[in-house]
């Protein structure tokens, strides 16, 4: 079968790999659209997969068409969604609920092979079914928006709190659109780039600017959301937080990114920095809030590229142009 393959580090490629053989327990997906993240961009660079080559691929929904001997909750012709994570539920973290920090932590398209490709194997345990009302090709959206029910779940949001959003590429826009639904006060939104800031306006935000000191806050933010994993943001971000407040570091930073902390401030002004890792108990309630529309799949989605176009996909995305990006195969 066709496949993307990110065969060593800087180098992503589109070959035949061998088709996939479910185990007792999976399924064959023919995968009908594979969305592309940031996460795939640290593979790239060597980050994040043990080993290399790998079939990246963690955002994917498609077609059941192959079934495992002891599979009897889907059929052949059912269409899924697919949450990525593979867990040991044996160490301490699994045992205590956090999965998703899992000693063995595993992923497809990270550590196994994943569905930038015609066909990918998953656990029917991993498989949601999707509802007559969403089309295939955007259920690839359920899996990043899964992530960012997972960082609302982190910040246990109270009602009437003022946000600010760095960034409004693909996951910043999931969470603004979290935040207008879980009863935030305002949502402002900061984005050096001007055509990803114009569909967060187009979505509804209380305040868009190239820049915090544009918005009118003085006195800070409630919760302050970095979905860039850029180290100039993280560092004005912190230092945006209002008293009492909540920062997440929600996007995902180069391993050798490095910000300062003011630790009397913290301390004085009893200020919450944390972190949200993945999917963690969230990959359902996220297929259900799409279903009911909660994301509307026509704005997220800029680009629905080829698989044979992998690497320039890769390439597009890395350069911040578009929002979200999927290849079909």
């Amino acid at each position: 079968m066709k496949a993307a393959i990110i065969e060593s580090v800087g180098k992503a490629v589109v070959g035949e790999v061998p088709d996939p053989t479910p185990g007792p327990r999976d399924v064959v997906v023919e995968v009908a659209a594979c969305g592309l993240c940031g996460t795939d961009l640290h593979i790239l660079q060597g980050e994040f997969a043990p080993t290399l080559p790998v079939v990246p691929g963690h955002e994917f929904a498609g077609e059941v068409v192959g079934l495992g001997r002891e599979v009897t909750e889907l059929a052949v012709g059912d269409r899924v969604a697919v949450d990525p994570s593979l867990y040991c539920y044996e160490c301490r973290y699994c045992r205590t609920g956090h999965n998703n920090l899992c000693e063995r932590w595993a992923a497809i398209g990270v550590t196994t092979a994943g569905g930038a490709a015609q066909y990918a194997v998953a656990p029917v345990a991993n498989c949601v079914r999707l509802p007559e009302n969403v089309r295939t090709q955007d259920a690839a959206l359920i899996e990043p928006l899964s992530c960012a029910v997972r960082g609302y779940d982190v910040l246990r949001a109270q009602l009437g709190a003022h946000v600010l959003i760095y960034g409004s590429g693909t996951m910043g826009l999931m969470m603004l659109e979290l935040a207008k639904r879980t009863g935030a006060a305002s949502v402002d939104v900061v984005d050096l780039n001007p055509d990803r800031l114009a569909t967060a306006r187009q979505l509804g935000v209380s305040g868009s600017a190239a820049g915090a000191d544009e918005l009118d806050r003085p006195q800070g933010w409630d919760i302050v959301v970095d979905a860039t994993g850029n180290a100039a943001a993280i560092q004005d971000g912190l230092g945006r937080v209002a008293k009492a407040g909540t920062f997440l570091q929600f996007g995902v930073a180069d391993y050798a990114t490095r910000v300062s902390i003011d630790p009397y401030r913290i301390y004085n002004q009893e200020i919450t920095i944390t972190g949200s890792m993945a999917v963690l108990h969230s990959y359902e309630r996220a297929a259900e809030l799409f279903a009911a529309g909660v994301l509307d799949p026509d704005v997220f989605i800029s680009d629905r590229m080829p698989l044979d176009s992998y690497p320039q996909a890769l390439e597009r995305f890395a350069s911040g142009v578009g929002r979200k990006i999927v290849v079909v195969p």
